[in-house]
């Protein structure tokens, strides 16, 4: 009986490319750095979020110690 088991594949999250997850995929989980910067620029541009409550982030100046 082998042993022998291939290497896990998986989609690359931008373009769905198959990408061998093993050391030597440097951009692993993305096929290529292209793909990787793609994936960035969705998430800088709040294209892609994580689900949550919105957060109140009113600042009062009095209560700013940081800068004092």
């Amino acid at each position: 009986m082998s042993t022998s088991k291939s290497p896990l594949t998986v989609k690359c999250p931008t373009c769905k490319c198959a990408v061998v997850w093993c050391s030597e995929s440097k951009f692993k989980p993305f096929c290529s750095d292209r793909c990787r910067l793609i994936d960035l620029g969705e998430w800088i541009m709040e294209e892609k979020r994580i689900p949550g409550e919105t957060l109140d982030l009113d600042i009062n100046e009095e209560d700013d110690f940081f800068y004092q």
